[in-house]
């Protein structure tokens, strides 16, 4: 259960370490809501690459979908689900761009494939056949072959500025362990919930 001395931030740290110490695959992965201009909602998998007292960071093209939502509406909701765990933590808060720094390191820090990747993937966008992403990926292989890949324009992050953070615990029988935290006046302020 959450400590009054705890942040939410402590308190993911604490979770996220337990989980990167289990067999999970990519204890980073968050389920991604978002909602259009129009209100449709959308949800997917994304990988978090950082997260800190200011938010938890994404990265991706900044005209794939999710962006166009985001720059619609500013908002977002995230889930981290370590079912071998048997916890949770939902996530909800403004958006912002991450700096032009920052998104120039972790590319940095990408594998080649990876960055050539971004550079050939036009996401979100439909293609023909697969053989047309492959003739792409050939192409922009062939034009930085031998060059450091720098970061396309078009590709860049988002943090998740959380103003509420929701922590859940399984229990036998359904009787689950639930607190919340919000945001107020640039506090946090923790609140049991019933399962």
């Amino acid at each position: 259960m959450a400590t009054q001395a705890s942040t939410p931030i402590q308190e993911f740290d604490s979770w996220f370490k337990e989980a990167q110490k289990t067999s999970l695959r990519y204890p980073n992965a968050m389920s991604l809501a978002t909602v259009d201009a129009q209100g449709t909602p959308a949800v997917r998998i994304v990988l978090m690459k950082h997260f800190d007292e200011q938010g938890v960071v994404f990265y991706t093209n900044l005209e794939s979908d999710k962006s166009r939502d985001l720059k619609a509406t500013g908002i977002a909701a995230i889930n981290f689900h370590w079912e071998e765990l048997g916890k949770q933590v939902r996530v909800t808060g403004k958006v912002e761009p991450v700096t032009s720094q920052e998104a120039d390191e972790y590319f940095a820090s990408r594998a080649r494939d990876s960055q050539i990747g971004a550079w050939a993937s036009i996401q979100s966008r439909p293609m023909a056949a697969r053989s047309e992403f492959e003739q792409r990926l050939a192409e922009f292989t062939k034009r930085f072959e031998g060059k450091t890949v720098p970061r396309p324009d078009g590709w860049s992050g988002w943090r998740i500025v959380p103003d509420r953070i929701e922590f859940w615990v399984e229990r036998p029988f359904r009787l689950h362990d639930r607190w919340v935290y919000t945001r107020k006046n640039g506090n946090w302020d923790c609140q049991l919930l019933y399962p």
